[in-house]
This record gives structure tokens, C-alpha cells and sequence, in this order.
């Protein structure tokens, strides 16, 4: 049993599984600087990932993969659940927006298509919409 499986709230689980992609992010080219570390911490509160819970994922001995869903829609619904906690504080800083660009390209999209679609959800959140809104203003 994963970690992220302990946790019967499906919405704490999501949230933990959503941090713990983006701390394996983070690590990705090595160690986490203290740039990468600060944004961490902002997700970690923002996500209500407990001290214990971040201690775990940070530890060197755990990885989480990014499980990429199978069909689009749900690698949006993803996309979608991680700007809503990015633009919780109404904006998005340049390191928040590197991250989920790198996180929607684990997720299976390539470098273009993430940047298309990273750019229209900014523009989309700026006004803080539904999120069948939000999927068909990606579709079309």
C-alpha cells in the first residue's frame, strides 16, 4: 500500500498525491534549492499537507510517480484542481507557473501543447470559472 493510499479523504488524498508529484518535480534534477523549497512550503499550506505528510515525501527513499490518467479529460480535471490552488491568492508567480508547465508535461502533454494549454488556463482563472467551463474553453 502506497502512502498516498493511507488517507481516506479523497479530496486530502488528491491534494497529497497533487504535492507529492510536485516535490518529485522539484527534485527532479537533483537536490530541492531554496527557491524550489519556499514554493514547496506555499503548496504544502495551500494543499494542508501536514508536517509529517511533507517530511514523508521529502525524504530521500520516497519518489512518487506522476500516475498520468489515461484520457485527456482527466489530465485536465488534474491541471484544473492545481490552478485552483495556485490562483487561490488571485495570481500566479513565475516558479508556480515552471512547475505546473513540467507537472502537465508529466502528465503526457508535450512542451507546446502544455505551454498552450498553461497559458489559456491563466487567462481562463483570472476569472475564476467551473470547471466544465474550463474544459470546454480547452477544447475548442
Amino acid at each position: 500500500m502506497s502512502f498516498v493510499d493511507l488517507y481516506s479523504s479523497g479530496t486530502h488524498r488528491r491534494n497529497l498525491a497533487h504535492f507529492a508529484a510536485i516535490a518529485t518535480l522539484a527534485a527532479i534534477d537533483g537536490e530541492v534549492n531554496e527557491e524550489e523549497r519556499e514554493l514547496l512550503d506555499r503548496f504544502a499550506n495551500k494543499l494542508d499537507i501536514t508536517e509529517e505528510e511533507y517530511k514523508e515525501v521529502m525524504s530521500e527513499e520516497n519518489k512518487y510517480p506522476i500516475n498520468p490518467p489515461t484520457n485527456s479529460e482527466e489530465r485536465l480535471e488534474r491541471l484544473y484542481d492545481l490552478f485552483r490552488i495556485i490562483f487561490a491568492d488571485h495570481y500566479i508567480e513565475e516558479q508556480e507557473r515552471s512547475l505546473i508547465t513540467k507537472y502537465a508535461i508529466g502528465l503526457g502533454y508535450k512542451s507546446e501543447a502544455a505551454d498552450i494549454i498553461i497559458q489559456k488556463s491563466i487567462d481562463i482563472f483570472s476569472g475564476r470559472i467551473a470547471f466544465d467551463d474550463y474544459l470546454y474553453l480547452l477544447k475548442h
